[in-house]
């Protein structure tokens, strides 16, 4: 039998436990999938927006992995702390693979960046996810003016959240605090920046289109800055989503001004900028933010941009920088700072250009933060070739009988499919409480109190 560890419960690590109980060459194979969380699914549960019920759905495919009789979930793991690095894995496993994504959000590098009420977008995504680490995160949620650094999907997410009223985000699992927070909101202006031009932007035009549906809110686009872009004029050479994307924007900037309001709700404005690079973000006399500067910036000629030496304040008390995931090291592999990966060939982690035997990755932490869901699946199944194609090599390394209690001698005793269960059943009872439908518990404490009481 071969015993193989997957870091990570997300779409990679699923797909790879998948492909490797899949295949028939090496039919043996036990597959222990390790979280940190007591909750599978990653960023399927703890990144995609709660009103995107048509995309949290994928949790019912990744399910029906870990319910195979040869898959094992094991959450509350938190692998390469004290007492299991590397070697005590490989006394428990005969390989392990990291699929532990990209934990962390790239930064601006501008001054101002750390002041209070400046946040990451992947922080403020994690709080109204119910990431159990964001229990305890605030956000200026009073600010009249919320700038969104960004123009790829996470920031429409966080620019739509902000938008959307509290009664449209009751049906959802979004957790209660987060819920209450919104609904108290007085977030009227939304703007949503870009440093280059709209055919560059990064959002999908169904999560762009979405925010012209918002009730109660309108979006503003200004025709001049979409008229930098090169590619606005004639945008037929332009891959389809870049087209698409240029015609919903033209859509919106030749339209004439709404209202915005609906009865007695304030009006939102989500106001989609581009060419403005952000340079500083300013500080009030109490600390915290009062507005963000921006360079004007110009198309340079070869699909960048570059500065102008023009510079615009636009107010704001909350900013959220969404400017991309990054991997970050893990204790005992080796690491690419430059790419925030983990050196690989094929999935085989090098060290020096040597493979490390035993020792594989896939998903963002192999490849980068690049693709959608479904792009973890070829990546998964290169990976397992790779560690397929080792494996009788692998298998004859004698390992420990129960990976669930080596673990829990190690220091890590783990939540088990049973435990995630327990977890589904407080969370419909929670959500049953408050009158809503399902309602995700947002701390370590309640997560873990409800696992304890699986039979």
């Amino acid at each position: 039998m071969l015993r193989v560890a997957v870091i990570g419960s997300g779409p990679s690590g699923v797909y790879t436990a998948q492909s490797l109980v899949e295949q028939q060459a090496v039919p043996d194979i036990e597959v222990y999938v390790l979280d940190r969380l007591p909750c599978p699914y990653g960023l399927v549960r703890y990144g995609v927006a709660p009103d995107h019920e048509k995309i949290k759905s994928l949790q019912g495919n990744l399910r029906t992995v870990l319910e195979h009789p040869r898959v094992h979930f094991l959450g509350n793991v938190e692998v390469c702390a004290p007492g299991l690095g590397l070697p005590e894995l490989h006394e428990i496993f005969h390989a392990v693979v990291f699929c532990v994504g990209a934990a962390t959000d790239r930064h601006l590098g501008i001054p101002g960046e750390d002041l209070p009420g400046s946040h990451s977008a992947t922080d403020f995504v994690s709080w109204y996810s119910a990431h159990p680490d964001a229990a305890a995160a605030r956000f200026a949620l009073a600010a009249r003016s919320a700038v969104v650094i960004g123009v790829g999907n996470v920031a429409v997410d966080v620019a739509r959240i902000l938008a959307r009223g509290a009664a449209e985000l009751a049906t959802t699992d979004m957790p209660q605090g987060a819920l209450g927070a919104l609904a108290d909101s007085r977030v009227e202006d939304i703007w949503m920046v870009g440093r280059r031009g709209p055919s560059q932007a990064k959002f999908t035009t169904k999560e762009l289109r979405e925010l012209g549906s918002l009730p109660g809110t309108e979006v503003l686009v200004r025709p001049e800055e979409l008229a930098l872009d090169p590619a606005y004029g004639d945008p037929s050479g332009l891959p389809a989503v870049g087209r698409r994307n240029v015609e919903v924007l033209r859509g919106w900037a030749e339209r004439p001004a709404t209202k915005g309001a609906v009865g007695s709700v304030p009006a939102r404005r989500i106001h989609l900028r581009f060419f403005l690079r952000p340079a500083e973000i300013a500080g009030d006399a109490d600390g915290g933010v009062r507005a963000v500067r921006f360079e004007r910036t110009a198309p340079d000629g070869r699909g960048g941009v570059t500065g102008t030496g023009e510079f615009e304040d636009i107010e704001a008390q909350l900013v959220l920088r969404s400017v991309g995931y990054r991997g970050t090291p893990q204790a005992g592999l080796p690491f690419d700072e430059t790419r925030g990966t983990v050196p690989h060939l094929a999935g085989r982690v090098l060290r020096d250009g040597v493979p490390c035997p035993g020792v594989y990755v896939a998903g963002w932490i192999k490849r980068g933060p690049t693709g959608v869901i479904g792009t973890n699946r070829p990546c998964a199944k290169e990976t397992t070739a790779s560690l397929l194609a080792d494996a009788a090599a692998l298998a004859e390394r004698e390992t420990t009988d129960d990976p669930a209690a080596a673990l829990a001698r190690a220091g890590q005793p783990p939540v088990p499919w049973e435990g995630w269960l327990a977890i589904e059943a407080a969370e419909a009872e929670w959500g049953h409480r408050l009158g809503r439908g399902t309602v995700k518990l947002p701390d370590w404490e309640r997560l873990l109190d409800a696992a304890r009481t699986a039979g």
